[in-house]
């Protein structure tokens, strides 16, 4: 499953750097699939959604940061735990249950976003 933000978030940022897939950003900012990824013009995703992985997509969160659950691999594939919520001092990095994958989707995801297949 994704790593989703809490309101509790103090917008401190130690996650943001710790993300492999760049999946994290500062509330109010656009994102893009391009973002820290292998991806490029027009992709389908895993999910079976169309995009276009340069495009700017829509703040997930005006208020504070983000994560893009599309983007969210728990960090399977680089690391044995979710980096954001090793570091997050507030422990508002928690799993989304809105979201939920199997590890296997996951590390697809990862291989999909930079091209390790």
């Amino acid at each position: 499953m994704a790593i989703i933000i809490t309101d509790e978030c103090i917008n401190c940022g130690a996650c943001e750097p710790e993300c492999p897939n760049t999946a994290i950003y500062e509330g109010a900012d656009d994102w893009r699939y391009a973002d820290g990824t292998d991806l490029e013009g027009d992709v389908v995703l895993p999910s079976g959604k169309e995009a276009n992985a340069e495009e700017a997509q829509e703040p997930i969160s005006d208020e504070f940061y983000y994560i893009v659950p599309d983007k969210c691999t728990e960090c399977k594939g680089f690391h044995d735990e979710p980096q954001c919520a090793a570091v997050c001092p507030v422990d508002c990095c928690v799993p989304d249950d809105d979201h939920v994958e199997s590890e296997e989707k996951l590390l697809a995801k990862q291989s999909f976003m930079h091209h390790d297949e």
